[in-house]
């Protein structure tokens, strides 16, 4: 690989130490939006248990909350 190109004519250190600290920002952002979800996730199902049966059924019409419920049996 190119020296050159990584060094970029002196200014190779501030892009690269822009680009890991973009990364690692949008990591952080990434898992912690996933943590988030799995919570929400969770208390979702839990409040689906105490549903009735009729509740149950329309809320199963519904496109997310149907995702959802799939994606909890197949687990």
């Amino acid at each position: 690989m190119n020296l050159e190109f990584l060094l970029m004519n002196g200014y190779g250190v501030y892009v690269w130490s822009s680009f890991i600290f973009t990364f690692v920002v949008c990591l952080y952002f990434y898992l912690k939006t996933k943590k988030t979800l799995k919570k929400l996730e969770k208390n979702f199902i839990k409040e689906t248990e105490t549903l009735s049966k009729i509740e149950l059924e329309s809320l199963k019409k519904q496109k997310v909350a149907r995702e959802i419920l799939v994606s909890h049996s197949k687990n």
